[in-house]
């Protein structure tokens, strides 16, 4: 555990110190997000925070790389050589787009490069334990259908971070939380290539720049990750989940289907809450006849400010419900099932809770009525987002 805790605080700290440095470069190159109807944010702001969040990946990975218990890691596996070949280039991409912007077509093909380079250095999904089977048997993939599922899971994954980046903290403590999740289990999970693992070295690093980045990117935020932040943390969840359920041949433990699955879906489960949010608005925009990327004000985040949460607090509420969600993954794989109910069920309707309080308590002295219209132009959600794909974080 110490060793993580070296690579996590390393991650972190140069994340931290050098963010304050790169928002002054994203100011003088104006690299700078400028308001606009479909924004949330009502001030330019700099961006190209994922060059800072890019020195504490290539910290992290150099402390690791110099620390003793890692030696055995570095010789037999290559996910930090394919982690680092591969952020370079995302960040590439990431970086053109927030400094000049690329049509959506173009930057899938960066992603693809990124994940392609992935493959070549050798990550790819190998196989997957099948639970319940004698022996532990193993599905082997064959390289046909390996690597174009590693560049799916990649691209999705990077997709999924960046779809979330739509207000102040909401994708880095996301992100902290899904790479800590998925630390805590990898960490208790034996591993095919010694005693430490690269999938939970790579989760250290991801909640380490998360957690570095983000008291300057909490409301109100001084600076951006951009598309090269959010690129670079989707890649690295991407990574180490890739080395966590594709290429490490011990189950986990008790080896049930539900602990099986908790590499693949602790991420899913924690990003479950934007997914959903972006699938509402599809079917909400194509039933109204309009366009996809249509704007409107019904995304969950606005919803939680109509009813009377902060940008804060609506926030911290979605913060609330992730770690719900990916705790309860991790109670199921090493909890005994009737305190896993008994927890999940008293922690959501605390949450329930939490999410109602503005329509329990009474209306605070100016408070809009929750649910009451706005006038035009005006109201938390007037200055609401389209789909993520047209934001430009």
């Amino acid at each position: 555990m110490i060793p993580y805790l070296i690579v996590f605080a390393a991650s972190g700290v140069v994340t931290l110190v050098t963010t304050p440095l790169v928002r002054r470069l994203a100011l003088r190159v104006g690299a700078v997000d400028h308001p606009s109807d479909r924004k949330v944010h009502p001030a330019p702001t700099p961006t190209l925070g994922g060059l800072a969040m890019f020195l504490g990946v290539l910290a992290g990975l150099g402390v690791a790389r110099v620390l003793p218990p890692f030696a055995d890691l570095h010789r037999t596996t290559s996910e930090p050589l394919a982690a680092l070949v591969a952020s370079t280039a995302i960040v590439a991409v990431g970086v053109i787009d927030d400094l000049r912007g690329i049509a959506p077509t173009a930057k899938l093909a960066g992603q693809v490069l990124a994940a392609g380079l992935m493959v070549l250095v050798g990550v790819q999904l190998l196989w997957f334990v099948l639970p319940g089977l004698p022996g532990q048997a193993v599905l082997a993939l064959s390289p046909d259908v390996a690597v174009p599922l590693t560049v799916l899971w990649t691209v999705a994954m990077v997709n999924a971070v960046n779809l979330i980046d739509g207000l102040d903290g909401l994708a880095a403590g996301m992100v902290a939380i899904a790479a800590a999740a998925f630390f805590v289990y990898m960490e208790r999970t034996p591993n095919a290539f010694g005693d430490e693992s690269a999938a939970a070295l790579l989760s250290a690093i991801a909640a380490g720049i998360a957690l570095g980045f983000l008291p300057w990117n909490f409301h109100p935020a001084r600076i951006f990750m951009g598309d090269s932040g959010a690129m670079l943390l989707g890649l690295l969840l991407a990574v180490a989940t890739i080395s966590g359920v594709g290429r490490n041949p011990y189950p986990p433990t008790g080896g049930d289907l539900a602990a099986i699955l908790i590499p693949v879906f602790v991420p899913l489960l924690v990003l479950a809450i934007p997914f959903l949010d972006v699938l509402l608005a599809i079917v909400r925009r194509v039933r109204r006849g309009v366009g996809i990327a249509h704007a409107d004000k019904e995304h969950l985040h606005h919803r939680l400010l109509d009813i009377g949460h902060s940008h804060r607090g609506a926030v911290l509420l979605m913060y609330l419900w992730s770690a719900l969600i990916s705790g309860s993954g991790l109670a199921v794989a090493f909890i005994d099932s009737r305190v896993v109910v008994g927890s999940i069920l008293l922690v959501a309707v605390g949450t329930f809770a939490a999410t109602a309080l503005p329509r329990l308590l009474p209306l605070r002295q100016g408070r809009p009525r929750p649910g009451s219209e706005p006038a035009p132009g005006t109201g938390p959600g007037a200055e609401a987002g389209a789909l993520p794909e047209g934001r430009s974080r």
